[in-house]
């Protein structure tokens, strides 16, 4: 019999803890949230002090913006207390989701403890964003494995709305399937599969993206202002592009994620582009961290009741007046509202073997080594192209997923410019193009027959894309 969700405990009161409680709130679920005693408190010390951590963590969920919670009242469903006192109360608990610092032995400890006190089939998940999901639960009972997983929400959880949920070795389809239904039908996600390996779909592949930006800017000698303007609405990306983006997650948050994928991905051919950037690292040294320290790609001046943005000059480290990106090739493309036909019309010069405007070539050179890096870690990452493309949209807000946007340009186009560079196409290119297929999705319409990576593709099987989100 499938598992059902009545109630929930959520270890950690931090950023994604205590937001992650609000949106199960926000659902109707009953929750308890738990955190640590502060440290060096009397053994008598009363409850207030000992739930100081998590009732902080609480009251900035209540107080964040956008609102975390749907309404004020809503809080009232989150119980609070410690995990000294208060860890028995897993035992009410039919999901118990792990968001506690990114560091496997803090993990395996505290899960260690629940284990005494979960209550045999109650569904127990970690919201690491990179640690390998198997490793957390290794040497754990056969029971509490096979109703182990990864659901990682990405943050805001009230609004962003993809989770990866990701198995175990012995993660039962059951729980796989209850943690899919919950999340999609009561918490409103879009929710996929992901396979267990570094930072799982979104991160790898939106990761790649970012750095693959950082290295064209250098290679073609463009500033912060003209990155940013080619990789927002241009290309169906959020307004906040590539830098600001960074700015607003934390280059700090990147660098973990940059320095996971690096050591634990040795076979990535990719590889040497997740070295931490030298620009990244010198920020970093000096503090410069992104809106959490006021100041990162962006600086924000606040005078006189005024705001101005100042943007990093990357050659001398100095900040200056913003400046305005203008490229021709950008202004046309504003005229074209269908993002298929926008990205057509940016790339198109280079396909036919003119060089086009500098966005141009940073375009191209974006897109298509970010589609190429999807298209050799798909097997790797998923079991489905339309997994990815979800991840990427819902993950990362982009209008279309790798495959996707492939299909738009043309796959047998892509492919074209691909070689004449001379560059290797994935085996998954090659086995589209020998199909006979138009592309990865025959169609846009919504319900469309999608390539099958497993059997390499005569057979196409139906899937349901739903638009972006």
């Amino acid at each position: 019999m499938k598992p059902r969700i009545e109630k929930a405990v959520v270890l950690g009161a931090g950023t994604m803890g205590s937001r992650i409680a609000a949106h199960l709130a926000n659902a109707g679920l009953p929750c308890i949230l738990l955190d640590i005693v502060p440290p060096n408190l009397p053994v008598d010390a009363p409850s207030g002090e000992r739930n100081k951590i998590v009732r902080a963590g609480l009251d900035a969920a209540k107080k964040s913006k956008p609102a975390t919670f749907f309404t004020a009242a809503l809080a009232e469903k989150i119980a609070i207390g410690n995990f000294e006192d208060d860890l028995g109360r897993c035992a009410e608990a039919d999901w118990i989701i792990e968001v506690v610092a990114e560091n496997l032995e803090i993990k395996r400890k505290l899960l260690a403890r629940v284990a005494q006190f979960r209550k045999p089939g109650a569904m127990v998940t970690t919201n690491t964003s990179g640690l390998p999901v198997r490793l957390i639960a290794e040497g754990m009972s056969e029971e509490f494995q096979q109703h182990w997983a990864g659901t990682h929400f990405f943050n805001p959880p009230r609004y962003l709305k993809l989770v990866e949920v990701i198995p175990g070795p012995k993660t039962s389809k059951d729980v796989v399937e209850t943690l899919s239904e919950f999340c999609d039908r009561r918490l409103g996600k879009g929710v996929v599969v992901a396979k267990d390996t570094p930072n799982f779909i979104a991160n790898r592949i939106g990761t790649f993206s970012m750095l693959n930006a950082l290295r064209l800017m250098g290679t073609l000698g463009m500033t912060v202002e003209e990155v940013d303007a080619c990789t927002g609405p241009a290309v169906g990306w959020p307004k906040s592009a590539t830098f600001r983006t960074a700015d607003i997650v934390g280059l700090d948050v990147l660098l973990h994620v940059v320095k996971n994928i690096y050591e634990t991905a040795p076979n990535d051919e990719s590889r040497e582009i997740y070295k931490v950037p030298t620009l990244v690292g010198e920020m970093a040294k000096r503090g410069w961290l992104g809106d959490k320290t006021g100041q990162g790609f962006y600086k924000k001046l606040t005078g006189q009741g005024e705001k101005e943005i100042l943007t990093l000059d990357v050659h001398t480290m100095e900040y200056r007046t913003r400046q305005k990106a203008r490229f021709a090739s950008l202004e046309m493309a504003k005229a074209i509202e269908d993002t298929r036909e926008r990205l057509c019309a940016l790339v198109g010069p280079v396909l036919e073997g003119q060089k086009g405007d500098k966005a141009q070539q940073f375009l191209w050179g974006g897109l298509s080594e970010t589609c190429l890096y999807a298209a050799r870690r798909v097997l790797e990452i998923s079991d489905s192209v339309v997994d990815v493309d979800r991840a990427m949209r819902w993950g990362f807000g982009w209008e279309l997923g790798p495959f996707e946007i492939m299909d738009a340009i043309g796959v047998k186009a892509f492919a074209g410019q691909v070689q004449k560079e001379g560059r290797a196409l994935p085996a998954v290119i090659e086995k589209v193009l020998a199909s006979g297929r138009k592309g990865f999705n025959e169609s846009e319409k919504v319900t469309t027959p999608v390539f099958d990576i497993a059997t390499g593709g005569a057979a196409a099987k139906l899937s349901t894309i739903p638009g972006p989100a």
